[in-house]
């Protein structure tokens, strides 16, 4: 009985992980949940040991989205295995793919869902201005007031563009990458951004669909276990 509990615990936990998953399918930058084969400690009346796997959301899928053109300047899309640095609630380093760039009316720029993007010295603000770019390498460009006709851009900061590779990185329920046990990755200087352009969520609806099956069936057999031992 013990052992079907801990398996019917981690059959929700695994089916509201893909239903979040399909509710997020259309985000910019989504990266979907997910869930593993990891064995569970069961304690109970005689039981002492590790009992049969059990399935727990456990990290991100970080195959890449598609990318596609909106035309717009403050878009942006991440190339390779960088990722864009933001402030998270709790003031932590934190990174993300969502590259629907806007500039809040206290200057702050930050990404479509609120969280500010960090530059080489923290949180970038941007002046008021009559245009505002980003370049391929993340550099925030823009065309102060006054400004002649054909004047060039000037360089505000640069967008932390970091590399996973080699660090160890887990899913928060941010739905931010956040470096295990606390800290931050150093900035990747060839890192580049496609400008004008967007990276969609990597949710396959198709996959999603058959894995919320599969696991629903797999519930039953949990629950029917349950049964017959009652």
């Amino acid at each position: 009985i013990y052992t079907a509990a801990s398996g019917l615990k981690g059959h929700l936990a695994a089916q509201a992980a893909i239903a979040n998953n399909m509710a997020n399918a259309s985000t910019i930058g989504f990266r979907a949940d997910r869930v593993v084969f990891d064995q569970l400690n069961v304690t109970g009346p005689g039981l002492s040991s590790r009992q049969p796997a059990s399935e727990e959301v456990t990290d991100a899928d970080r195959r890449p989205g598609t990318i596609f053109q909106t035309g717009k300047p403050l878009d942006v899309a991440v190339t390779g295995d960088q990722w864009i640095a933001v402030q998270a609630s709790d003031g932590s380093e934190a990174y993300i793919r969502r590259g629907d760039l806007s500039v809040a009316k206290t200057g702050v720029l930050e990404t479509g869902d609120g969280f500010p993007v960090i530059g080489s010295g923290g949180p970038i603000t941007v002046p008021p201005a009559q245009k505002v770019t980003i370049g391929p390498d993340g550099s925030v460009n823009i065309i102060p007031f006054g400004a002649e006709p054909g004047a060039a851009p000037v360089v505000v900061d640069r967008i932390k563009l970091a590399s996973l590779k080699g660090s160890d990185t887990v899913k928060g329920l941010d739905n931010l990458l956040h470096v295990r046990g606390g800290g931050a990755l150093p900035g990747d200087p060839t890192a580049t951004l496609v400008s004008g352009s967007l990276e969609g969520s990597n949710v396959n609806l198709t996959e999603a669909l058959v894995d919320m099956i599969e696991n629903q069936r797999s519930y039953e057999v949990q629950a029917n276990l349950i049964k017959s031992a009652k």
